[in-house]
């Protein structure tokens, strides 16, 4: 006989969750009690004969969303729950819930208690913690010092809009922004000229050499230490085989053919030095040294001082498909994933991640920004539009850094106003003017915003979470929506900024062909097995990214030394103009031969003739 289960009488009747499984985020009464009833509906669901259709009304009401798609009504009228169709809608719905927090499982890292990602000792050391990001404690005072930021931002934008010839503000679509694009730039003359003598005095120098060279310099690969006990390799038998392992890895040829006609190296050697020496920490470490010495050797007269701005962007590679990594990806087509790279303005990456095709950029960015551990002070990072958002300024703010977007579609964008009565105060932005900043709610919540973003910098939680946590589909969290406000007020300065100087535009856009320069090298020094990732494990995959990575900052690293001996003799820095110098990039790589050599000898034949 069928029975219609309430919400009470199914919990009574089901055999409670182990504690350590799950607990519930959400203190509404209504909101948890009918998320519990679905999660035991379908973790008891055996107790059901298959043959039952009837669920709990809650649980069909709770993940409203698939309502339509789980409710069937029959001939007779009546409603019927579609088994399949509901199980998949609870996964789905636990899936998402998971990932936002509002459940968790106790004892768990990437899915534990929210509370637990944040510093625990906040009360105690707060003033530390506050000066550690350069935050005031009073919510006043920051609030007041934006405030006065986004008055001073529109104010200049709407005096400056009369003579801005190359922004103008239409009525159209409730009010739409137009900017006109840069114009290009004059190519400088002489880049050419040092190319070729470039090439001309290290004519196809080939890459294992450049990495030799560099690590003969620096001595990266000091870092690689053996895991186990004891190591009985000599060092100058232990470094060959390492820069062995890091081409071959980086360039994607793989170890077995990177022995080929090297002589006293086995294959099973090199597996052996991987398997024992080569690390992810290892190599973020040997990077680390590298983009510093290339940052200390570089000259101010020919490079100019030390830059505090850096690019990010990512890229797709193929990978085999079989793994938790490998995504379709909707933009670019294929299976693959992606790395995201971040790249100071001469070229020097100073850090690099694997990520899924559909994670999100912004985390990454965030990410990048606060874990590169090199020497250079990042103030300012370029991104395209997939690596902004409202959480994005916000959380930049709060960290000390200037996110500075190139945005696609910039023309339905809106400025907010720090006042509900100052809209007649700016009368040439009237049309793109929205509402006012809830300023009492970042009052309110100033305390917890900053306890995420200390939990950001000292890494006790990742920055994907946060966001999964406070995304759309998410239940409105307050300090989610403090964040999103402070994003708006932080939007809006740079959006009036960006608008009223070409120059910052333009400053923008150069930054953001760097990094899009790094992403042509990619290709040509990980040319092997098609540019494809060929492993299955995510271990491996890191491995292969991380080495790409050093490969090509030893690139960078040895072709800023070779554009500094050219430029070393008068004759040549006197022809490099300020234009010349502006283009100038270490990262070149026409004279550089990636593939190794070939050798022809027309009087060896091979031994195919049967006796």
């Amino acid at each position: 006989m069928k029975r219609q289960w309430d919400a009470t009488e199914l919990v009574e009747h089901f055999t409670l969750m182990p504690e350590e499984m799950v607990l519930l985020e959400n203190k509404s009464e209504d909101n948890s009690l009918g998320f519990a009833v679905l999660l035991k509906f379908f973790q008891m669901e055996a107790r059901y004969p298959r043959s039952k259709q009837e669920v709990p009304k809650q649980v069909v009401s709770y993940i409203n969303d698939w309502k339509d798609l789980i409710v069937e009504i029959e001939s007779d009228g009546r409603e019927r729950i579609n088994r399949v169709n509901y199980e998949i809608c609870v996964l789905q719905t636990l899936r998402d819930r998971l990932r936002s927090k509002e459940i968790w499982v106790i004892g768990a890292k990437r899915y534990c208690n929210p509370e637990e990602d944040l510093p625990q000792d906040f009360d105690i050391h707060r003033e530390t913690y506050y000066q550690a990001i350069g935050q005031p404690l009073l919510a006043e005072k920051f609030i007041t010092t934006l405030q006065q930021e986004m008055t001073d931002a529109l104010t200049m934008l709407d005096k400056g809009m009369p003579k801005n010839t190359r922004v103008k503000i239409q009525e159209k679509n409730n009010g739409w922004i137009k900017v006109s694009p840069l114009e290009a730039q004059p190519e400088p003359i002489n880049i050419l000229h040092l190319k070729r003598e470039i090439d001309q005095r290290w004519f196809m120098t080939s890459l294992l050499d450049i990495l030799k060279e560099a690590d003969l310099r620096i001595g990266f690969t000091n870092h690689f230490k053996n895991i186990g006990v004891r190591s009985h390799l000599e060092r100058d038998i232990l470094q060959r085989r390492l820069l062995l392992c890091l081409y071959g890895l980086g360039s994607n040829m793989g170890l077995k053919r990177i022995c080929a006609g090297i002589d006293g190296n086995k294959e099973t050697d090199l597996r052996y030095v991987k398997k024992h020496y080569i690390h992810r920490e290892h190599l973020r470490n040997a990077i680390a040294q590298i983009v510093n010495a290339t940052l200390s050797a570089r000259k101010t007269a020919i490079w100019g001082e030390g830059t505090t701005s850096c690019a990010s962007d990512s890229k797709k590679f193929g990978s085999w498909d079989q793994n938790l990594m490998t995504e379709w990806h909707i933009r670019y087509g294929g299976r693959g994933v992606m790395i995201y790279w971040h790249v100071e303005k001469k070229s020097a990456c100073i850090y690099s991640q694997l990520k899924t095709c559909s994670s999100s950029e912004v985390a990454a960015m965030i990410e990048g920004l606060l874990r590169h551990c090199t020497d250079m002070k990042v103030k300012k990072n370029y991104v395209d539009t997939h690596g902004q958002n409202e959480m994005a300024y916000a959380f930049c703010r709060l960290l000390g850094f200037d996110l500075m977007p190139r945005i696609k579609r910039i023309g339905d964008k809106k400025l907010y106003l720090p006042w509900t009565d100052q809209k007649q105060n700016y009368p040439n932005l009237q049309p793109v003017l929205t509402k006012a900043i809830d300023w009492e709610l970042i009052r309110q919540q100033y305390d917890q915003m900053i306890k995420y973003a200390t939990a950001l910098r000292l890494g006790t939680v990742e920055a994907d979470t946060i966001l999964k946590r406070f995304s759309a589909k998410a239940l409105q969290h307050p300090t989610q929506r403090a964040l999103n406000e402070l994003g708006r007020a932080v939007k809006t300065i740079f959006l009036c900024r960006y608008l009223h100087s070409e120059a910052l535009r333009r400053e923008i856009n150069e930054g953001l062909n760097v990094v899009e320069q790094w992403n042509g090298a990619n290709s040509f020094i990980f040319y092997g097995k098609n540019s494809e990732i060929a492993t299955n494990r995510l271990d491996e995959q890191e491995l292969s990214v991380l080495c790409l990575h050093l490969l090509q900052m030893c690139l960078v690293y040895i072709n800023t030394l070779m554009i500094q001996k050219v430029l070393a003799d008068p004759v040549w820095m006197k022809r490099m103009t300020p234009v010349d110098l502006r283009g100038l990039t270490p990262l070149i790589w026409g004279h550089v031969n990636p593939y190794g050599t070939f050798r022809l000898d027309m009087s060896e034949r091979l031994e195919l003739d049967v006796a």
